[in-house]
């Protein structure tokens, strides 16, 4: 069954009664409908979308979303859950519905280091997660430019990516247990700490990654992993992506054991950054086409990582597949570079209008998409600015597009069609996916039916039909 084949019309205002049962739920102070309030939850990140939200409401506690989840229902009213509000696809936008921001559940509600695992509420933001983590010792290695104000929750919800894929994978592989509230109310506690478990479904998987749409992430238990003693960081200048691809393949054959990030710059991104954050500068006296920003870590505190790197890239340079290095030689020149690569997407934002795709490809695969769908676009618009860059290592790039110089944002923004069509048709000829790691949401609905399997459509028509009959649940996103 579609069951987005009949959408029901959206809600302008809360049932009679609703506001003040929310009311009892959560306490006065934590339950609003002025729009004031509301401004900053129905607007996504950049702006693309707007929407209207019918209440905010904060639960302090997995039972108050319980029953907060139970009053809507047997409203017939919507439910978006949000966190921090730092998607990229319209996930957390409101239409008619009313909001559950999860900021109050903030608790570190357990530490465990000789299992090696954190159990935490849906609205820690992720930087404190990560402090957590290292206040025991331990590291939690999901990272992200927005980890000062994005929630663990969202992170979950989306199966967020981060530069740190490499090693350690996507946040679906940083997850043992979950504690989720289910559209009809009822709580499954799976908040175990076990690395096996093959009692039945796994069914934690259900909801990383379903961004809100088969029930709510209240809490979760988390991997946690040794503490880095020593990093070596390094930021190479290259070609190109073949030449990056070569330098890949030679830093996995040779430092596989430390390597923790492996991501690809090219030329115009990092002009971008050098042009408008604020005291980044270029660590090369030449410019060079691309760049990669490479780094090892290790647990051993007498791991000479530097000499590991240097060793490396030292070959690599011999066999010409690259032209220059700089590798830090303190922490400040080390998070220097990082603030290069951490600055990449909002210095984008002063070109102008920018259409972007989170696209992932095999990796043998990825230095022939850098060569093809920059052609095509060009080809389309021989003006266009192609800025990629990303996370070469795990094939995931962000292959995203300025405006021309002479060009109207909204002009350039009309073209949002034509060019995912040209990007997403060479990425599906490749075997590779139209959403790498922020989403669906509802940027990429109709994409996702053109391009997922049939019958994996089907399939998940049939699971949310099964948990969300009356689709109140996030309504509008991902199916």
């Amino acid at each position: 069954m579609n069951v987005q084949a009949q959408p029901k019309p959206a809600l302008e205002a809360l049932p009679e009664g609703l506001y003040a049962t929310l009311e009892g739920i959560v306490g006065p102070s934590y339950v609003t409908s002025d729009a004031g309030d509301m401004a900053l939850r129905i607007v996504e990140d950049r702006g693309l979308y707007k929407g209207l939200a019918l209440a905010l409401v904060r639960p302090g506690s997995t039972q108050e979303v319980s029953d907060i989840v139970k009053a809507c229902r047997a409203a017939g009213v919507p439910i978006v859950p949000q966190g921090g509000n730092t998607g990229l696809v319209g996930g957390g936008v409101p239409q008619g519905a009313v909001i559950l921001a999860t900021d109050r559940m903030n608790r570190i509600r357990e530490v465990d280091p000789l299992n090696s695992t954190l159990t935490v509420e849906a609205g820690c933001i992720l930087l404190t997660v990560q402090q957590a983590a290292e206040e025991a010792g331990r590291l939690f290695p999901l990272s992200l430019a927005s980890e000062g104000s994005c929630q663990i929750g969202g992170n979950l919800a989306t199966n967020a990516g981060g530069t740190a894929v490499l090693r350690y994978g996507n946040t679906r592989e940083l997850v043992l247990g979950l504690e989720v509230v289910l559209p009809d109310g009822e709580i499954l506690s799976d908040l175990n700490g076990l690395r096996k478990n093959n009692t039945g479904y796994d069914l934690k998987n259900l909801f990383i990654g379903a961004e809100g749409t088969l029930g709510i992430i209240t809490a979760a238990v988390l991997k946690l992993f040794p503490k880095p003693a020593t990093r070596a960081t390094a930021m190479v200048a290259c070609e190109g992506p073949d030449a990056a691809l070569a330098l890949y393949d030679r830093m996995r054959a040779q430092a596989a054991d430390s390597l923790s990030t492996f991501e690809y710059i090219e030329r115009m991104a990092l002009q971008m950054v050098l042009d408008h954050a604020p005291g980044c500068t270029d660590p090369m006296a030449e410019v060079h086409p691309a760049y990669c920003l490479v780094e090892l870590t290790s647990p051993d505190a007498n791991a000479d990582l530097d000499a590991r790197m240097e060793a490396v890239l030292g070959e690599a340079f011999e066999a010409e597949e690259i032209f220059d290095a700089v590798i830090g030689a303190s922490e400040a020149q080390r998070n220097a570079l990082w603030n290069l690569r951490e600055h990449l997407s909002e210095s984008q934002k002063p070109e102008g209008a920018s259409i972007k795709h989170d696209v992932a490809v095999p990796v043998s695969k990825v230095a022939e998409f850098l060569h093809v769908a920059p052609a095509a676009c060009r080809a389309h618009m021989p003006s266009v600015r192609v800025v990629p860059f990303g996370h070469f290592g795990d094939g995931n790039l962000h292959f995203n597009l300025s405006r021309p110089l002479d060009m109207t944002d909204a002009d350039f923004l009309e073209e949002y069609p034509a060019f995912n069509r040209i990007v997403h048709d060479i990425v599906a000829g490749m075997n590779g996916s139209i959403s790498a790691e922020h989403g669906i949401g509802m940027v990429k609905r109709k994409e996702l039916r053109r391009y997922k399997d049939p019958v994996a459509l089907k399939l998940m028509e049939t699971i949310k039909q099964a948990l969300d009959p009356e689709g109140l649940m996030n309504p509008g996103k991902v199916l």
